[in-house]
């Protein structure tokens, strides 16, 4: 096999690999093209396993792109929400642990993970690396790694179902969600938002939206009143995004793509995406 075949062979991968350590298909792209740089310019005779190789040179790559990306997030204006794609960009999504490894909610709390913790986490969930080949590639101990993926396990499951909704599941409860809200059904709302739900929205400067999280019931259903008082409602699409059915909006002028996440049934996570910049990859179906 040649050394270009070889690495078309992993890029899918190496791109999922990259997405979920970033949060931005659009870093992950340039990661994967400094990989190929660097693989262009390796001596293949020297490497046994080309997966192995490739998988740690993206990932240190992907690290030291994330722990500059932290800094700009931080100055991002409002909620910094990950960039929604398409299922067929996410790269392999043939287990469950792939494909929630892969969601808009599950990448979103990643953020609040430390960079060594977050590769610990989708090196092991996502791609079953052993842990000495994670210590390798993040660079220290193998207990340490160890330690590194139980603290990004912990985290990530505080609050969370333990049991995922089918697709069907999601896609219904999305579609009663904001079947609810276009209709200003605050009943049938309440019904559906989990008592401690969230909501975000990332407008990123670019179109207004609200500039915090808005937290709890009570405060979510308010907001959604007015904005649902305020903007003429242009009606919704049930689309895909990230390996997850996602809804599709206009509020006013603005389209906008709306993803949850569930607990105990209910919606405890409502993510809105409308910065332009990040609908660039993901359309609604047809």
């Amino acid at each position: 096999m040649s050394q270009v075949e070889d690495f078309e062979a992993h890029r899918a991968t190496l791109t999922g690999l990259a997405y979920r350590l970033l949060g931005s298909m659009w870093d992950a792209e340039d990661v994967v093209q400094e990989a190929w740089l660097r693989w262009s310019g390796t001596d293949r005779s020297d490497i046994e396993e080309p997966r192995a190789f490739l998988v740690t040179v993206v990932s240190r790559l992907a690290l030291d792109q994330l722990r500059s990306a932290r800094v700009k997030r931080e100055a991002y204006t409002g909620p910094w929400l990950p960039e929604p794609v398409t299922t067929a960009e996410a790269g392999p999504l043939d287990t469950a642990e792939l494909r929630d490894t892969v969601s808009l909610a599950t990448l979103h709390l990643m953020e609040r993970l430390s960079p060594p913790e977050r590769a610990a986490f989708v090196l092991r969930e996502a791609f079953e690396l052993p842990y000495d080949q994670i210590a390798e590639i993040v660079g220290t101990t193998v207990v340490n790694a160890r330690q590194l993926h139980h603290r990004a396990s912990v985290r990530l499951s505080e609050g969370r179902d333990r049991f995922r909704p089918s697709a069907g599941e999601h896609a219904r409860l999305l579609t009663r969600f904001i079947e609810a809200a276009g209709g200003g059904d605050l009943e049938a709302l309440t019904e559906l938002l989990h008592e401690d739900v969230v909501s975000w929205s990332d407008g990123g400067g670019r179109v207004k939206a609200a500039l915090r999280p808005i937290r709890g019931r009570r405060k979510v259903l308010a907001f959604l009143a007015g904005l649902m008082s305020r903007y003429p409602y242009g009606g919704t699409t049930l689309g895909e995004a990230n390996g997850h059915p996602v809804l599709w909006t206009h509020l006013g002028e603005n389209r906008q793509l709306v993803a949850i996440d569930v607990d105990e049934g209910r919606i405890r996570g409502l993510y809105t995406l409308l910065n332009p910049d990040k609908l660039l990859r993901v359309r609604p179906s047809s």
